[in-house]
Order: C-alpha cells, then sequence, then structure tokens
C-alpha cells in the first residue's frame, strides 16, 4: 500500500511540474499580446491599414490576433453584433489560456490527500510491526514513524508549488484577458468611429 501511494506521489508530481512547464511556456506575455499586433493595432486607421493588421494577425497566430481577426471579418456587421461575436470568442481564448490550471488545483487537492493516506498506511504498519515485536526496538519504532511522516511531507512539497503557480497563472490570465480586451475595444472604436465620418 505505501509503495502505491509513493507511485501515486510520484506520478502526480512528475505531472504537476509537466503543467506547471508547459503552462509558462504558453502564457509568456509576448506568445500571447505579440508586440507586432499591438504597434498594427495603434498604426491601422484607415482600411488599407485593416488588411495590413489582418495579414499580421495571420503571421501572428495568438489570441489577440485570433479576436482581432474575428473583429475585422465583422466590420460590415453593426457594432454592436461584432462586439457580441468578439467577447463569444475572446471566451474561447480564455478557456485555451486556463488549459492545464484545472489540472494544477486538482493536485493542490489531491497531493496532500496522498500524502495523508501514505501516512496512514504507513502507521498502520509500524503498529502492526509492534504489535508483533513490542516495545523493544526504539530504533525501529522512530524508523517507521520516519518513513510515516515522509509521506506527509512529499504530498505537501507537491502542493505548495502547484498553488503558487496556480495562483500566479491564473492571475496572469486574468491580466492577458485585460490586455487583449484593452486592445480590441481599442481597434472597434476606432474602426466604427471612422465609418460615422
Amino acid at each position: 500500500m505505501e509503495l502505491l501511494v509513493y507511485i501515486l506521489l510520484g506520478i502526480t508530481s512528475v505531472t504537476g511540474l509537466t503543467f506547471i512547464v508547459e503552462r509558462g511556456w504558453a502564457l509568456r506575455w509576448r506568445k500571447v499580446v505579440p508586440t507586432a499586433l499591438l504597434d498594427a493595432v495603434q498604426s491601422c486607421k484607415t482600411e488599407r491599414e485593416v488588411s495590413v493588421l489582418q495579414s499580421v494577425c495571420h503571421q501572428n497566430n495568438s489570441p489577440l490576433g485570433r479576436l482581432l481577426l474575428t473583429a475585422i471579418r465583422h466590420l460590415d456587421w453593426p457594432k454592436e453584433e461584432n462586439v457580441d461575436a468578439l467577447q463569444t470568442q475572446a471566451r474561447q481564448e480564455i478557456v485555451r489560456l486556463e488549459r492545464g490550471l484545472v489540472v494544477l488545483e486538482i493536485i493542490i487537492g489531491i497531493a496532500p490527500l496522498l500524502g495523508l493516506v501514505g501516512t496512514i498506511a504507513g502507521m498502520m504498519s509500524v503498529f502492526g510491526d509492534l504489535s508483533q515485536t513490542g516495545l523493544n526496538d526504539a530504533g525501529k519504532l522512530a524508523e517507521g514513524i520516519g518513513l510515516i511522516l515522509r509521506a506527509t511531507l512529499m504530498g505537501l512539497l507537491i502542493a505548495i508549488p502547484s498553488l503558487v503557480f496556480w495562483s500566479y497563472y491564473s492571475k496572469k490570465v486574468e491580466m492577458l484577458a485585460v490586455e487583449m480586451e484593452t486592445v480590441c475595444d481599442e481597434f472597434i472604436r476606432s474602426q466604427y468611429r471612422q465609418q460615422k465620418k
């Protein structure tokens, strides 16, 4: 039983580390909100520049690029309908950015519990041995208690970094969402302002 708990803790640890690294790579600021797109949006004043922005979006495949392409495709729609289409696409992009965070959240909850299961299994084993050998060997008892506590420690050492990165990435997704919303809002306003002229 103890071996199974340690194997599960090892799998949990590797899974958590994998998602921490993968999300760190995927949530890089310039990967989600490329500088080239920000520059293209700021310089997009005329209809001709919209096609330039569109080609920059295709070159920089990113969440912001996909949002801007949605807005560009619907520029002939009324502003409210374009904004609705953009919000629908934005929700899909946020879900993509949050992918994997639920795994870290599960690890935060499950790792300490696995450590606790290992502790209980270890205690059962130690006390089972005590019933046969008695309290004659204090060294063996101390060794058994050390093994028991190791499972709890491993569970916490897996859960704590997962909690830190889950909190950090959740906040980062929120900040990225605000930045993308601001850029798209600026683009929509400027385009519909020009159409009125």
